[in-house]
């Protein structure tokens, strides 16, 4: 899958499917939260993941340049410190509260944007971003966010996630082997998370087919495919609109959870989808020149 192949379209398309993918990880992981730690947790679902995918692409990996192996070192260490802090605080916190607050990286991207290229950003991008944000807030805060620890965390996670938006926009664009950097990146954070349980905390797997079920779930489902391919997709759109997208997460699983697990659907759901769907469809307003250029570049 060459970067050239995917029109932007596609890309988009592909980005929404990562999403989707990783929207499920915050109901497994925090149900392997109440018995194993974080980095035991992280080291397990992405070794696994990296074998996965080291044994379905070793020929491409064997012919990978040095700049695509740095850019997905680079990719990992940053994915590493964004899960790390994400987990820390779904394990303190409740999952709609960490939901939320790790996806206001959807208004963090375009500031940060504003911020290193010193623009305002497009209108419709602020209000596309002010939307989605509402919606999101609308599906998943009911009595409201009580800061704490747990709350800290995934506002750390937020920030950090919007800044590996941005950094893997860069590397992205930057003439690399997307998909062979994907699959680095996937090892680094496993070798990382590895390592880290083995120092802070006291290694152990998963134990019972619940455990081993919802591990498997997370390596290939939401890591094999969610982290995988997200440099690939992110090679053909913008890091602002890759940070929208990000409304998708808490809105394909409030979905999952009226579907799968009987939770009421309200007003309050379908406004909030209504307002993240809004969100995406201001975000597809048609660009200046100079946008398109900056996007085919």
């Amino acid at each position: 899958m060459k970067n050239g192949s995917l029109s932007r379209g596609w890309a988009e398309l592909l980005l929404a499917g990562v999403i989707t993918a990783r929207s499920t990880s915050y109901l497994f992981s925090k149900l392997i939260l109440a018995g194993m730690g974080v980095f035991n947790l992280l080291g397990v679902r992405f070794i696994l993941a990296s074998v996965i995918l080291i044994v379905l692409f070793f020929k491409r990996l064997r012919h990978i340049n040095r700049r695509s192996f740095i850019a997905g070192v680079i990719m990992g260490c940053m994915f590493f410190l964004v899960m790390a802090a994400e987990l820390s605080g779904l394990k303190r916190t409740s999952s709609g509260n960490a939901s939320f607050l790790v996806n206001t990286a959807i208004v963090l991207v375009p500031l940060l944007q504003a911020v290193l290229k010193h623009c305002l950003p497009r209108r419709n991008v602020i209000l596309s971003c002010i939307l989605s944000l509402a919606g999101v807030a609308c599906l998943k805060l009911g009595s409201g966010v009580n800061i704490g620890t747990g709350e800290i965390f995934c506002l750390l996670a937020a920030f950090l996630y919007a800044c590996t938006i941005i950094m893997t926009d860069r590397l992205a664009h930057g003439g690399i082997d997307t998909l062979a950097a994907g699959i680095i990146q996937v090892c680094v954070i496993g070798v990382l998370s590895l390592t880290s349980g083995i120092i802070f905390e006291e290694p152990r797997l998963p134990s019972g087919t619940l455990e081993w079920s919802a591990i498997i779930m997370l390596a290939v489902v939401c890591t094999g495919f969610g982290f995988t391919l997200q440099p690939v997709a992110q090679s053909r759109t913008t890091a602002e609109r890759a940070g929208m997208f990000c409304a998708l997460n808490p809105l394909v699983a409030t979905a999952l959870g009226i579907v799968f697990l009987h939770e009421q659907f309200t007003v309050q759901s379908a406004i909030g989808g209504a307002f993240i769907l809004a969100g995406i469809l201001i975000a597809e307003l048609p660009e200046t020149k100079d946008r398109k250029k900056e996007i085919t570049a």
